[in-house]
């Protein structure tokens, strides 16, 4: 399904669109002297140094990235620029000691993953970077009325902390098919807190705008190591006084990292450009994102050009972490995305998948992003995000920004700063684990499909999930 893809500028329809060149920037020349090292250039490494570049220009500061700028899952995402964070608000609150303070943090947290969205759009703007960014919200249908129980489920627990229809509510069936007209709705859960936007050209203008900042980005040069003041690589080593770890999916390919953060594939199909007809049958009049309450989780956006983007999980996780060109596809996946397409919005049966791609994300122990500094060995990290990145990953950037700098600020006193994640267990047992569950999520949806409802698959395999 969708034409093999081939080269960086054939990794995924973003990458192919991105009107930008391809050409891998110089690798590093050989050892190097820098303030701060940051190993990947995704998003995470990228606005990390252009927020560090930003606030003390006399920073040396080096990218360092095995491939391209954009290679792994900052370019090839579904393009969700949203407030979500992997961490539950009621997780967030105990890991800030619980009670009031622990529910304020959370809150906290929360609040700034809302800034974070305007902000990415704010920065792409400053930089000139053209992103088709375009902030509609996102709206989740409820399809049937285990889904809808959900949903209803989720804005009681948004009002018991305090959040209000401008953050979170709830539409019924007439507000949810004004929205987006899928088949089955019952309602949907609506927020105003995601943009939709074209990922490649947003971390391909950052890369552009760090170099304008005077940060030197070294492609084609992979860190097979990290160590207080040092990233050891073939070409060289980088000295640094901090050494930041952005490496998101690909972590468990450095030395002493393979338990930290296993990488799991998520795969994303692409549509032709769709007529005005089609789109007035569907909906999202304003590109807004959109989802269902399903287990198994899928993700979907109307782009700048009219195609329909829909990703999904669902693709194996790898025995030992293992990342490969050959795992971006999955027929299977791919014919069960564009089978859950069709059946969402009928009007689509025949439209032509002209690109399908996948990649991996990253996801630790306990389901729970982290930022972090130890300034005893400069050694700095953040990642986690368990496909909520997109904008977590500015967050992230402005966060280390001030650890590094060594600033007493409010982003360095939210609940994810400095939090550990667990290892994960060691093979077989991860490869068992990891696949049963995603197994599972989708067991429980088709158990829901059958009685109608709440899946007792998911209930009794949800706590181990976390």
């Amino acid at each position: 399904m969708g034409r093999p893809l081939s080269g960086y500028a054939g990794l995924s329809l973003w990458h192919e669109t991105a009107e930008t060149d391809w050409t891998p920037r110089p690798a590093l020349p050989g050892d190097l002297d820098v303030d701060v090292a940051v190993v990947g250039g995704g998003l995470t490494g990228l606005w990390t140094a252009y927020y560090l570049a930003e606030a003390d220009p006399s920073l040396r500061i080096a990218v360092l990235e095995a491939e391209v700028a954009g290679f792994g899952a900052s370019g090839r995402n579904g393009g969700w620029c949203s407030a979500l964070f992997p961490a539950s608000l009621d997780s967030l609150a105990a890991m800030a000691g619980g009670g009031e303070a622990g529910r304020a943090a959370a809150l906290a947290q929360h609040a700034a993953m809302r800034t974070t969205v305007d902000e990415v759009a704010r920065a792409a703007a400053v930089e000139g970077i053209d992103a088709h960014v375009a902030k509609a919200g996102t709206v989740v249908l409820a399809r049937s009325r285990a889904q809808w129980s959900r949903a209803r489920a989720e804005v009681e627990h948004a009002r018991s902390w305090g959040r209000g229809e401008d953050d979170l509510r709830l539409l019924d069936r007439r507000e949810a098919t004004a929205l987006l007209a899928g088949t089955r709705t019952r309602g949907a859960t609506y927020t105003p807190d995601c943009a939709v936007l074209h990922p490649a050209r947003l971390v391909r203008g950052l890369a552009e705008a760090v170099e304008r900042r005077g940060v030197s980005v070294f492609e084609q040069t992979r860190v097979s190591g990290i160590e207080p003041g040092a990233a050891v690589t073939e070409q060289g080593t980088v000295r640094a006084g901090t050494v930041v770890r952005a490496t998101e999916g690909y972590t468990a390919q450095l030395a002493g990292h393979r338990r930290a953060v296993v990488p799991v594939y998520s795969l994303i199909i692409a549509t032709e450009p769709l007529p005005p007809g089609t789109w007035d049958e569907i909906g999202l009049a304003r590109r807004e994102t959109f989802s269902d309450h399903r287990h198994l989780i899928v993700y979907g956006q109307r782009t700048a050009d009219d195609r329909l983007v829909f990703g999904g999980r669902g693709a194996p996780y790898h025995l030992g972490s293992r990342i490969r060109p050959g795992y971006d596809r999955d027929e299977k996946v791919f014919a069960g995305l564009y089978a859950s397409l069709v059946d969402l919005f009928p009007v689509l049966h025949g439209t032509r998948v002209t690109h399908a791609w996948g990649g991996a994300l990253g996801i630790p122990r306990d389901w729970t992003a982290s930022v972090g500094h130890d300034r005893t060995t400069g050694l700095a990290w953040a990642g986690g995000y368990v496909g909520d990145g997109l904008a977590t990953t500015n967050l992230a950037g402005r966060t280390l920004r001030d650890l590094v700098l060594g600033r007493d600020t409010d982003l360095v006193r939210l609940p994810w700063v400095g939090h550990r994640s667990p290892d994960w267990e060691r093979e077989p047992l991860r490869w068992l684990g990891i696949n049963a569950g995603l197994r599972a999520m989708t067991l429980a949806d088709a158990e829901e499909s059958l009685t109608r409802s709440p899946s007792l698959v998911a209930k009794a395999v949800s706590p181990l999930l976390h």
